[in-house]
Formats: C-alpha cells, sequence, structure tokens
C-alpha cells in the first residue's frame, strides 16, 4: 500500500462529476435564468433610481441630507461635523460620484439584508431545532471566500449591478441574521412571564417585547451587515458593480498607489460614519429600553 499519496479519486472520476455539476446548472441556467432576472428587476430599478438621485442632487442637498440623518441617529454634533468634513474632502479629490454609487449599493443590500434577516432570526429564536439546521448554513456563509459567490450569481445574471447586489446580500447576512435570533433569546424570561401573565399572544409578545428588548443587538447586526457591505465592494467590482470598488480595481490594476490610497480611505470614511451613527443609535436604544423595562 502507498502510505506517501493520500489514495483519491482518478482524474477521470474527478471530470466527470465536474462536468455533471456543471453541466446540471448550466441546463439550469440556461432554463431559469430569465426568469430569474426578471424576478430582480424591482430591485435593479430601485438602486438604479437610489443611485441617479444621489448622483444628479445638487451635493450642498445631499451633503446635508446625510449630515442630517446622522445627526438624528446619533444626536451628537462631534460625529456630524466628522460627517461633513469626510464628505467635503471625498469630494475635493474629485470621488463624490463614486461615493454615491458604493452608498447607493450599501443602502440597498443593507435594506436587503435586514428584510431577509431578521425573519429568518426570528425564526431561528423560536425553534432549538430551526437553529441547529441554519447555524452550519450560516457558518458556510461567512467562511466560504468571497470570490466564491461570484460564480453562480455571475452564471445566471451576468455581468451587472444585480450579481453584485445578490453577492454582498449572501456575503453580509449572516450578522444580522445571528444577531437577531441572540438579540429574541436574551431578552430576559420574567418579562416574558409577565407578559404570559397578562395574557399577551405570541405575535403581541414578538412585537411589544421581545423585539423592542432585543432592537439594541439587533442594531449591532445592521452594523455589522454595513461593515461586511463596505468590505466587500471591492470583490463586487469584478463583476461589473461601479463606485470606489472600481476605482480600487483600476488602481491594483494599473498600480496607480494615490488613486488606490485615496478610494480605500474613502471607503474607510464610509465605514467610521456608518460605524459611529449606528452605534450611537443603539446605545440610545439600550438606554432607553432601560428606562421603560427597568
Amino acid at each position: 500500500m502507498d502510505w506517501i499519496e493520500f489514495p483519491s479519486l482518478s482524474r477521470g472520476d474527478m471530470l466527470t462529476i465536474k462536468k455533471t455539476i456543471d453541466g446540471s446548472f448550466k441546463e439550469f441556467t440556461r432554463a431559469y435564468g430569465d426568469l430569474i432576472d426578471k424576478f430582480f428587476d424591482p430591485l435593479q430599478d430601485f438602486l438604479v433610481l437610489l443611485e441617479r438621485l444621489l448622483i444628479t442632487s445638487p451635493w450642498p442637498v445631499v451633503l446635508a441630507f446625510f449630515a442630517a440623518v446622522v445627526f438624528l441617529m446619533s444626536r451628537k454634533v462631534s460625529i456630524t461635523i466628522g460627517t461633513v468634513i469626510a464628505l467635503s474632502l471625498i469630494g475635493v479629490f474629485g470621488l463624490w460620484e463614486d461615493t454615491m454609487r458604493t452608498i447607493a449599493m450599501v443602502t440597498v443590500c443593507t435594506m436587503l439584508a435586514i428584510v431577509l434577516g431578521i425573519p429568518i432570526g426570528i425564526f431561528m429564536a423560536s425553534s432549538d431545532r430551526v437553529q441547529r439546521l441554519v447555524n452550519p448554513i450560516l457558518d458556510l456563509m461567512q467562511t466560504m471566500p468571497s470570490f466564491v459567490y461570484l460564480i453562480p450569481v455571475v452564471m445566471i445574471f451576468g455581468i451587472g449591478k444585480v450579481p453584485g447586489l445578490i453577492a454582498v446580500v449572501i456575503y453580509a447576512i449572516p450578522p444580522m441574521i445571528r444577531l437577531t435570533n441572540l438579540g429574541i433569546r436574551l431578552v430576559d424570561q420574567d418579562v416574558l412571564e409577565a407578559a404570559d401573565a397578562f395574557g399577551s399572544s405570541g405575535t403581541q409578545k414578538l412585537m411589544n417585547v421581545q423585539l423592542p428588548l432585543a432592537l439594541p443587538t439587533i442594531m449591532a447586526g445592521i452594523n455589522q451587515c454595513i461593515m461586511m457591505s463596505l468590505s466587500m465592494v471591492v470583490v463586487a467590482s469584478m463583476i461589473g458593480v461601479k463606485g470606489l470598488g472600481q476605482e480600487v480595481l483600476n488602481a491594483i490594476n494599473n498600480q496607480y498607489l494615490t488613486a488606490g490610497v485615496l478610494s480605500g480611505l474613502a471607503i474607510v470614511s464610509i465605514a467610521i460614519i456608518f460605524d459611529r451613527a449606528t452605534q450611537a443609535y443603539g446605545k440610545r436604544l439600550q438606554k432607553h429600553s432601560e428606562v421603560v423595562h427597568g
């Protein structure tokens, strides 16, 4: 027996397996690709609309809008001033349009992750069996190299915004699901027993007790979702997603140090703005829940 080489399938067997799987997926793509593509058309239309709105609106209006949103979330003047300074510097260095494209992409990805992730997290929190089933899937989604996500979505959708958006959501949604599940499970059992004593139904208990108390943890999930979406924009630029990620990719291909550093710093600036605003909002929710529930 040969103890040097590990016993493995022959090249012929591996080639047969690969051809079978790849062929089946290509047949699926030919049969249902157009239908799946049409299903995501509204999402693409919304992304294009938001992107166009941010790019074509006067920059002072957009800057004031972001400053207002950050202030309403954080209620801190320092974070608001930092947001204005960061976005102003981004505009000065000629990255305003690319930044607006990236913000539009991250916004839509985060909204989609919230819409899909929170219900799945609630479903996981309601059943230990579901949690045991979903956790390995989330582990796979978080550990799979991000480039691998691009292969099936490109085969189905081709090059463009939608495949990039789907790849980003797949990469960014696990924290949203996990922290929603965790937040609901961490709700004090005494509070739930009190709700039961008052005759609350399952839906009333979820909407009026569990979700409000879990909201700070859910906000942490949204924060992580945004951060992971931003980390994925460079990879998504490889399949035609325009924005700061494409600028970084061009800088790598052409060895433009300054352009790459400036685009990278712009992504970092957006990440810091989103992070500080969502963290401050989460802390405010935490304080509010402590006051209300005591």
